[in-house]
């Protein structure tokens, strides 16, 4: 069974200061017996139990997922969860393939939206270069960011 499952959740479990009873009352349908179960890799909980153990312990549902045992059926879902799409190997035709979250989606949009003064200073923020940026530059490149996710520009 999913022992490497049954560690993160219990990881994620006691990260989150919730006992197994806690954590079960947060996740319906399932006991704290099933959750003990799931810690230690006796049962396999489903991929909706893994979802709601994810945003009960404030994790990421992905580490969590991918954990989950190869022969588990995990039904395809239309949900429109910060799940990351699955990423398929690149084909001739694609030049990559690579897996986002929703929040790394929409920096992208927004990046692109940006304008070029606005690009750079967003990029040496993120690559910690502070070489000339000082604190204004750094306010003026996020109010710029800012403006494109409002639809001021």
């Amino acid at each position: 069974m999913g022992k490497k499952l049954g560690s993160l959740i219990r990881s994620a479990r006691t990260d989150a200061g919730l006992t197994q009873e806690q954590l079960a009352n947060k996740v319906k349908g399932v006991t704290r017996a099933s959750i003990g179960r799931f810690e230690r890799g006796e049962a396999e909980p489903t991929e909706q139990n893994v979802k709601d153990i994810a945003k009960a312990c404030g994790v990421a549902q992905k580490p969590l997922l991918d954990a989950m045992p190869k022969t588990a059926s995990k039904p395809a879902s239309s949900s429109s969860s910060a799940k990351p799409s699955s990423a398929a190997k690149p084909s001739s035709s694609s030049k990559s393939s690579m897996q986002v979250t929703a929040t790394e989606r929409k920096l992208v949009e927004l990046y692109r939206a940006a304008d070029a003064e606005t690009k750079k200073k967003a990029l040496a923020l993120l690559r910690g270069d502070d070489d000339g940026i000082g604190i204004d530059d750094i306010l003026s490149g996020l109010g710029g960011i800012l403006d494109v996710a409002l639809g001021k520009k």
